[in-house]
């Protein structure tokens, strides 16, 4: 089916955020996606690192569920909520965080979610790949190294426009997962009731390497 997935766009615009407050971040994301829905030239990727910890859970997430509130007061990590699905992540230093603001044509609508998503998901997983280190999709979204998790996604749909967001982990203090976020309401099958210390992982490329890999992928200048 992904041989019939319409091509994207062959270019993108650039553009790398500040760090900033997260929720001004994620409001720039919406308002990029809303700017795609009108005009599809506008489509582009966008880039950001947060300089400080925060949590930000998925939006059908509960909070209290999905997160230690305690830990998060003491160390003064604030929790944001995004527009788009899945699950709770922990950002800071050592996580890059990307969008794709994309258009989407009826053939898209037609063709659904699950395999616009996969198409996606194929194209980022070879963008980071590297002899020795290939990268496989697992779940519905995940980007993982030997069935360890370093990225996680999400998407959010407009009439004739898509966000596709998630995170990349490659220099992160994987310590704080298991401090701020509790063991997850829902969890992928391949995850097997590891913790979080023993699912996820740092991808093996610096930040630098990530960014070109992911302009030269989305052709983003």
């Amino acid at each position: 089916m992904l041989s019939e997935i319409p091509r994207w766009p062959a270019t993108l615009s650039f553009h790398a955020l500040s760090p900033g407050q997260v929720g001004d971040l994620l409001a720039e994301e919406t308002r990029w996606l809303d700017r795609v829905d009108h005009n599809p030239s506008a489509a582009g990727l966008c880039l950001w690192e947060q300089s400080t910890p925060a949590v930000v859970v998925g939006r059908s997430n509960v909070i209290e569920r999905e997160v230690d509130v305690d830990a998060c007061a003491a160390d003064h990590v604030p929790i944001f909520q995004r527009s788009s699905g899945g699950g709770t992540v922990v950002l800071g230093p050592g996580c890059l965080c990307y969008a794709l603001l994309l258009p989407i044509s009826e053939t898209h609508r037609r063709l659904g979610v699950t395999a616009v998503t996969a198409d996606i998901m194929q194209h980022l997983a070879a963008s980071l790949s590297r002899p020795g280190q290939p990268v496989s999709v697992q779940g519905v979204s995940d980007l993982v190294i030997e069935d360890r998790k370093f990225s996680g996604n999400a998407q959010r749909w407009r009439r004739t426009a898509l966000l596709h967001h998630g995170t990349v982990l490659y220099d992160f203090d994987l310590e704080r997962i298991g401090r701020y976020l509790r063991f997850p309401s829902r969890v992928p099958v391949y995850r097997h009731e590891r913790s979080h210390r023993d699912f996820v992982c740092n991808l093996n490329l610096s930040r630098a390497e990530i960014v070109d890999r992911l302009r030269r992928t989305w052709n983003a200048s």
